[in-house]
């Protein structure tokens, strides 16, 4: 039987700073490039396994209080940090799993974006780093 997954309550950390309740929006994507190791005499191509290329995306309100999103996430333009994200915020298991990203760059930030009568919002994209899966 198949299934569907809304997610309700997930968690999102970046730098250690729980911004959950600014994060409207997360995807994760998990690469590993493909490295060709076709030989002479082989009928098709083939490939192996190569660095982890990876990148998540989260949309944040955007809020100048302290310890909130701006705060946060400024000082993080050109370095890296690490990012934990979880479908919910209960403890971590097989149907609860935690992605940890380390070492991910953050490349730009955009301090203001904003339309008149609408909630500010800003797209981080972190590259690179590596991620792990944790469901205990």
């Amino acid at each position: 039987m198949a299934t569907s997954v809304y997610l309700s309550n997930p968690s999102v950390t970046i730098n250690s700073v729980d911004l959950t309740d600014q994060c409207t929006a997360c995807t994760i994507t998990y690469t590993t490039e493909a490295l060709e190791n076709t030989a002479f005499g082989s009928t098709a191509r083939t490939y192996t396994g190569g660095l982890q290329n990876n990148s998540v995306t989260v949309t944040l309100y955007q809020s100048y209080a302290g310890s909130e999103t701006e705060a946060s996430i400024y000082s993080l333009v050109g370095t890296t940090t690490s990012i934990i994200v979880k479908p919910s915020s209960g403890a971590v298991s097989a149907t609860n799993p935690s992605y940890t990203f380390a070492q991910t760059y953050l490349e730009s930030h955009t301090p203001i974006n904003a339309s008149l009568g609408e909630l500010s919002t800003i797209d981080l994209t972190f590259t690179g780093g590596t991620l792990t899966k944790a469901t205990s």
